[in-house]
């Protein structure tokens, strides 16, 4: 599925250094990934676990659905979240 910067909002997974998991939205991961490694506007908790890289993705046809999507997700386990990982 193509993504739409304009129109798309993803969920997606962070695996950050000390190998734990993040969840976020955002309709640029680019941009979003790049600040999570290198800017001040990173997640509190990626900032102290640098490098972090995307391991899932999931497009949303808007935000609200992304961030009922991410609630969602932070909701489950960490064995489940690998399960979810591993099915892309």
């Amino acid at each position: 599925m193509s993504i739409d910067k304009n129109k798309d909002w993803l969920v997606y997974i962070l695996e950050c250094s000390d190998k734990t998991l993040y969840t976020g939205i955002t309709n640029d991961l680019e941009k979003r990934l790049e600040q999570h490694n290198n800017g001040k506007d990173g997640a509190k908790y990626t900032r102290v676990r640098r490098p972090v890289k995307c391991v899932y993705r999931e497009v949303q046809k808007n935000r609200s659905e992304a961030s009922k999507r991410e609630f969602v997700i932070k909701s489950i386990t960490r064995a489940e979240k690998l399960k979810l990982i591993k099915l892309t």
